[in-house]
């Protein structure tokens, strides 16, 4: 996927970017040098100063392919509340062009427009569908795509990261998280066939999935070499990890009725619902979807649940509460287990992701409905967090061997830096290959240089030669992944503090390969490279001079002894000797 042009028609914009802005993302020229150079994957660097609305641009990114996304899935599942909805969002009024393999073995892209104007709902073309032969058949005259063309020529997924609490990029996100919940509880409740993964593209993958991104990748690794994406940590391999499901939910009579209904005249199976008359409360077989029924043993079940089992070293039943404890203990057979029982890792991540979706059980009817109607920063404090022990699915005992280390550690042992390292480059490991856009605010606050300074080539490493299927925006502000670029790849965000408006251009200057106190100073308009304090003590020593030029010999030795070696210290110096020639003094 490859992003050409964004226009805000919206007459009320959209946040920081005003009604009429319009950025082209490639020219004809940079386009045609990508092909040329071969260059398969370079990110968008959105670089800028705190409130200079860089993250706007990612944020405008993830409300237009939700609104794209929600018109996709209505045709499979959608809940009530999205079917009635007249509006889902800002912006109201947009245009969108990008390309897209419209199969991941097409040679060509299709080009592609969306449009969307105030009031009604996005149209998508196919702006050269008459290349692309049968497989463009449906399409309107004008190029307007159908259902058949829409799915093909949307991204398989739009993935958003933030490293911060960054509300308004994860909302339409976590609304789409809402949605793949609903529509396996509706599955569930009216015992329909049910897929075995989110039919939403867009997923927010924030740290709650973290360990289900480490764990995929590591079981999938190939050879014993430590994989591309931990390479600096020195994370090897896994060497066990336990999985807790949740067999039955609680229900109130209301509750268990809505789920009986739909089972009447089913006596042959297993109750979806059960009464304890221990207890006198309902149960709900929340896992029912996902495993299969005790009394089918014509042949192994692909299902989430049962494969897992196949795969695990140890289970048992905690009769307490009502749970399926899996243990595993990783050697090369149960990696071979799990190859066999998935078809790759991001296959068991989506088995995965839809067995941490249903931790949202206890959001009730009412406040789901107001969060998809929702446009608030602060919707997302409204949801319960559940304890550890109300979790439909956990992890525990996450260990594995590092380099350099004789015991097994924990996972909880790494720090923020490389929690954050792994995550993101987890990502890319994890959806290399397919069409993807990566939305990622600030992933790299926790690096240390050296990480931050590699962080633009190791992205490029972890995607390998599936990366021309594949777009990426960052927001940084940090000046090494400018150097790591080009300035056709790099946006530049400015905000006029007088009148509040934005200006987003490419640098002036060649920023590839370019000094980071280069970048500091043109990029981020930060002319000193010493700290504040520092630059104090020398302004306090400047200073001093002006008013006795006699101190020079004490004020340089003075220093010598307080500060490091600096540009700012040398310049300072030389103006101290400049200065005290002026005066006629003897320099030391």
């Amino acid at each position: 996927m490859k992003l050409l042009r964004l226009k805000i028609t919206d007459p009320e914009g959209f946040r920081s970017l005003p009604p009429g802005f319009e950025h082209d993302f490639r020219t004809e020229w940079s386009r045609q040098n990508e092909l040329e150079s071969g260059t398969d994957f370079v990110p968008f660097v959105c670089a800028g100063r705190n409130g200079s609305g860089k993250s706007n641009l990612l944020e405008v990114l993830a409300a237009i392919f939700y609104q794209l996304d929600v018109q996709r899935v209505r045709r499979n599942f959608l809940p009530a509340v999205l079917v009635e909805a007249d509006d889902l969002g800002a912006p109201q009024g947009f245009e969108l062009d990008y390309l897209i393999y419209p199969t991941r073995d097409a040679s060509d892209y299709a080009q592609v427009r969306v449009v969307k104007e105030p009031g009604g709902s996005p149209r998508m073309y196919w702006i050269n569908a008459a290349s692309f032969g049968e497989l463009a058949e449906g399409t309107g005259s004008d190029g307007e795509c159908g259902e058949q063309q829409r799915e093909m020529l949307l991204p398989d997924f739009v993935l958003g990261y933030s490293s911060g609490e960054n509300e308004v990029l994860s909302l339409p996100f976590f609304k789409m998280r809402f949605v793949a919940f609903d529509e396996y509880w509706t599955a569930l409740r009216e015992r329909q066939a049910y897929a075995g993964h989110p039919d939403a593209r867009l997923a927010y993958l924030d740290s709650e999935f973290s360990q289900a991104i480490l764990l995929c990748n590591l079981l999938f690794a190939e050879g014993d070499a430590p994989p591309a994406f931990a390479a600096g940590i020195g994370v090897e391999t896994l060497t066990r990890f336990r999985i807790i499901l949740r067999r039955s939910l609680p229900l109130v009579e209301a509750q268990a009725e809505r789920f009986m209904t739909a089972i009447t005249g089913t006596s042959n199976e297993r109750p979806l619902v059960t009464f304890n008359a221990d207890s006198n409360g309902y149960r709900l077989d929340v896992l029912r979807l996902l495993q299969k029924p005790d009394s089918d043993e014509t042949k192994p079940s692909s299902l989430a649940v049962d494969a897992l089992r196949r795969c695990a070293t140890l289970e048992y039943v905690d009769e307490t509460s009502d749970s399926l404890v899996l243990d595993f203990r990783v050697d090369a057979h149960t990696r071979e287990a799990f190859k066999a029982n998935f078809d790759d890792a991001r296959a068991l991540f989506q088995a995965l992701q839809v067995l941490l979706t249903l931790n949202l059980y206890p959001v009730s009817d009412s406040l789901k409905a107001d969060l998809y109607r929702s446009s608030s920063d602060y919707v997302r404090e409204t949801v319960p967090t559940l304890a550890s022990d109300e979790r439909v699915m956990r992890f525990k005992h996450v260990s594995f061997r590092k380099q350099g280390v004789a015991k097994p550690l924990s996972l909880k042992s790494l720090s923020d830096g490389e929690h954050q390292l792994l995550h993101s480059l987890g990502l890319c490991t994890l959806f290399a290959g397919s069409r993807c856009l990566f939305l990622l605010d600030e992933p790299e606050t926790h690096f240390n240089p050296d990480w931050r300074a590699s962080f633009i080539s190791r992205l490029a490493a972890c995607l390998g030669a599936g990366g021309k299927h594949a777009e990426m925006l960052l927001t940084t502000h940090s000046p090494f992944p400018i150097s790591d670029s080009t300035p056709d790849k790099v946006l530049l965000f400015e905000r006029n503090e007088t009148d509040g408006t934005l200006r987003v251009h490419h640098p002036d200057y060649n920023t590839l390969g370019a000094s980071i106190n280069k970048i500091t100073m043109l990029s981020f308009g930060k002319r000193d490279t010493i700290g504040g304090h520092a630059k104090a003590l020398l302004d306090d020593v400047r200073q001093r001079f002006a008013a006795d030029p006699s101190q020079l010999e004490a004020l340089i030795g003075e220093l010598d002894r307080t500060l490091g070696d600096s540009v700012e210290k040398v310049l300072l110096v030389n103006t101290l000797l400049a200065g005290s020639e002026r005066h006629g003094a003897e320099p030391a």
